[in-house]
């Protein structure tokens, strides 16, 4: 509530499910016990059937005008519009409300698309808009619903189930399975294919698994490409990295570009891919090999944008570091590992970063039970306390 009571437009930004619905309704809600009648609060979810009738901004304006003949609200309203993106050219119903001055409101709207705020919106609503990317829970939030100590065993049972807040509503693994499976088909048929005119969903979808599947493994379109072509399929260079752009945009999967640490600037190319939760990989595709490790590491993204870095993967001379995490002033260098079982892989998960010659916190995450002293500069973190 600390952005609320100003004109800045608020938005809410991430994967479908992943709890931006609820997040508005539970700020109208504290608004209501604040005070605020009920009256003054206009909500509109886009998905919902009954609204199938609100196609355009200017719907949405007669919706708004026949809310106020009929409640005839006193004073400031507040407009929450949910899923905003599904209304054509909402941007000017946004920005005319935004810039209305004789008008007494404050907008909150959310979206599942990572473009809704860029280009010409952007900047028609520059320095008059904050942007929230909600994602799925994390592992306090994990630990705190599910009645458990922040543990080992619990933050295992965290990696094995996901983060998506509907997942725990539901009974067994199969029900479980058959969630996800319907939020990947609608999030690609809705989102993707029938706004972006997608010619070959299956190739769409096969991508999708592709990058799942190597998620926290550095790729890049042309080996993708290859995949393809070493399956007798036929695709380019273009389609490929147009559909893998289009999935990112929904906040399934985030990528991560290269960073080079001495010359501290990014390197086009490879790229890591991290899935957005990681029940798309236990429950839809778990037959494929996939270590632990890569499971911690997508972990350890997902916490860092959670606290507000940009994240990279670092290289520096010719080694990998797993994270060069950035916000504002503040650097981190961060290397994940499962366990450090023995001294070579204690030496080769220390290494990389202390070849950096720079003075800015290194950490190294394990699952280890025991918390290693400082090597170098190096501070260890068991992954289940992990915070920056």
């Amino acid at each position: 509530m600390d952005y609320t009571g100003n004109r800045l437009v608020k938005v809410l930004v991430g994967q479908r499910r992943a709890g931006k619905s609820y997040l508005l309704r539970q700020i109208a809600k504290q608004m209501i016990d604040r005070g605020i009648s009920p009256e003054n609060i206009f909500y509109l979810n886009k998905e919902y059937l009954e609204l199938d009738f609100v196609k355009t901004y200017s719907d949405l304006e007669n919706l708004l005008i026949f809310y106020k003949k009929e409640l005839q609200p006193k004073g400031k309203i507040y407009l929450f519009i949910d899923e905003i993106q599904n209304i054509d050219s909402w941007e000017r119903f946004v920005n005319s409300h935004s810039q209305d001055f004789a008008e007494e409101c404050e907008l909150f709207i959310s979206g599942s698309n990572s473009k809704m705020l860029s280009g010409e919106l952007a900047t028609l609503l520059s320095g008059r808009y904050v942007q929230f990317e909600i994602f799925p829970f994390s592992f306090a939030e994990f630990a705190g619903i599910t009645g458990k100590e922040p543990s080992k065993q619990t933050y295992v049972e965290y990696l094995e189930r996901g983060g998506l807040p509907e997942l725990f509503a539901l009974p067994n693994e199969e029900t479980r399975r058959n969630y996800i499976s319907a939020v990947k088909d609608t999030v690609l048929l809705r989102d993707i294919i029938q706004r972006q005119r997608v010619k070959d969903a299956r190739l769409l979808e096969d991508i999708f698994i592709y990058l799942v599947n190597n998620a926290s493994n550095l790729v890049s379109i042309t080996n993708i490409v290859n995949y393809f072509k070493s399956k007798n399929r036929k695709t380019t260079y273009d389609t490929v990295s147009n559909y893998a752009g289009f999935i990112e945009d929904t906040f399934l999967l985030h990528k991560a570009e290269r960073y080079d640490v001495r010359g501290k600037d990014t390197i086009s190319g490879n790229c890591k891919y991290y899935v957005n939760d990681l029940s798309f990989k236990n429950l839809l595709y778990p037959g494929f090999g996939y270590g632990i490790g890569y499971k911690l590491e997508n972990l350890a993204y997902l916490a860092l944008r959670r606290m507000g870095f940009e994240v990279y993967v670092g290289t520096i001379r010719g080694k990998e570091v797993d994270f060069v995490a950035i916000k504002g002033d503040r650097k981190v260098y961060i290397q994940v590992a499962y366990l450090l079982a023995d001294e070579q892989t204690l030496e080769r998960e220390y290494a990389p970063l202390e070849m950096i010659p720079d003075h800015y916190e290194k950490i190294l995450i394990t699952m280890d039970d025991i918390q290693f002293p400082s090597r170098s500069g190096i501070v260890h973190s068991q992954m289940w306390n992990f915070n920056l």
